[in-house]
């Protein structure tokens, strides 16, 4: 096997956050250096769907609609990054708990490794929870980099 193809399918979840963009920007130098095709996730996570609809008095749907247009504006940013680098990018919004769609999604692309942000955007509340990338890690079935 070549080295410059130890991976061929790089998976990088995104929720916007600093951690997750500096995973994405890690994410499409080591596409570009394996020749790997490369996916941005966004999850919209059903439990933040109903908290913030109960909060705010809207309905669910609504709530649904305005995550996934902020996850497509993460997405089209991240894939702008990898078209700079010469790459085409897959973009894919799941909606779900979000380690389990990640790793679900990993098992259904044959991802071979998941570059993934150390610290979301859901900050004090992940301890209480555990942090999505640590559920990405228990599950997945290729490779983990974690990237602070």
């Amino acid at each position: 096997m070549d080295e410059r193809t130890l991976f061929r399918h790089i998976l990088v979840p995104t929720d916007g956050s600093q951690s997750s963009v500096a995973a994405a920007r890690l994410g499409v130098r080591l596409a570009v250096l394996h020749r790997a095709r490369i996916t941005f996730v966004y999850v919209v996570d059903d439990t933040v769907v109903e908290d913030l609809a109960g909060a705010s008095g809207r309905v669910a749907q609504q709530v649904q609609s305005e995550l996934e247009a902020t996850g497509k504006r993460y997405l089209d940013y991240l894939s702008r990054l990898a078209a700079d680098a010469g790459l085409t990018s897959n973009q894919v919004i799941r909606h779900g708990m979000p380690y389990t769609e990640i790793a679900d999604l990993a098992q259904e692309e044959g991802a071979d490794l998941i570059v993934i942000g150390q610290v979301g955007r859901h900050g004090p509340r992940r301890v209480l929870i555990g942090s999505v990338t640590e559920r990405v890690i228990e599950r997945a079935p290729c490779p983990v980099l974690v990237v602070k």
